[in-house]
């Protein structure tokens, strides 16, 4: 009987034997298991804000959600739109006054409500000389003031955002339950409350100034009044002794 070489052979058992010792990398390669990729963690969904919440507007128009402050309600207005002499308390004479400048001195009053809000005292000069030029060239060239209210409603759409108040679409809103349907989100809001700031100074110019100045004298005091206070020593009255 003719036995197979390679079971009869002890060569090539020591052969095989060597080359299983001298590659020893390959075997580990075969016999290691595969990597498994590593888990990555699921991102949560963003929720969008729901429709019945309200934000309040920071002083460069954006909400103060997105600037990280927490989400307030805008404020209505101290006084109404058509109040002219404001309400009845320690402010009268201050809305007697507005009431006076709105209908005689326009360009006084923006003046005084511009310098108010800037807060500095030159800025009055500024904006009643610009608005007295504006006043004189559309009722010379159109019989009526058509051009002032072009450069002075950005001073209302400036005092909504800087004390968060409410405007014309949400008062409405408010009031009558309608004005806002329309409108998608905040973004669009306010675009549609500047667009009722313009509005309101081109059709009622004089009661649009009077409610914003009285709004700023309740809410801030003149930039004259601002100044450091001086501590005034009193010397001690002069003590006599008297007989007795």
């Amino acid at each position: 009987m003719a036995n197979n070489p390679e079971e009869s052979s002890p060569l090539l058992a020591t052969t095989d034997n060597n080359e299983t010792q001298s590659n020893p990398k390959n075997g580990s390669q075969l016999s290691a298991p595969p990597s498994l990729p590593p888990k990555e963690h699921p991102i949560p969904p963003m929720t969008e804000p729901q429709a019945a919440e309200s934000y309040g507007w920071a002083a460069d128009g954006l909400p103060l959600s997105v600037l990280g402050h927490p989400v307030v309600g805008r404020a209505p207005w101290a006084s109404g739109f058509c109040s002219c002499l404001g309400n009845n308390d320690h402010f009268f004479s201050s809305d007697l006054e507005v009431c006076v400048l709105g209908s005689v001195a326009p360009c006084v009053l923006y003046g005084t409500n511009a310098e108010r809000l800037g807060s500095t005292s030159a800025s009055f000069a500024n904006h009643c000389l610009t608005y007295t030029a504006l006043y004189l060239i559309g009722n010379s060239f159109f019989g009526w003031n058509c051009l002032a209210p072009w450069f002075s409603y950005t001073t209302r759409t400036a005092i909504r955002r800087s004390f968060n108040l409410e405007g014309s679409c949400e008062a409405l809103t408010r009031h009558c339950g309608c004005g806002g349907s329309f409108v998608e989100d905040d973004v669009q809001r306010e675009q549609c409350e500047m667009a009722c700031d313009f509005a309101t100074h081109v059709f009622c110019h004089p009661c649009s100034l009077c409610q914003e100045g009285r709004e700023i004298r309740r809410r801030l005091p003149h930039p004259a009044f601002n100044a450091q206070q001086v501590l005034v020593m009193i010397p001690p009255v002069e003590q006599t002794m008297g007989r007795h």
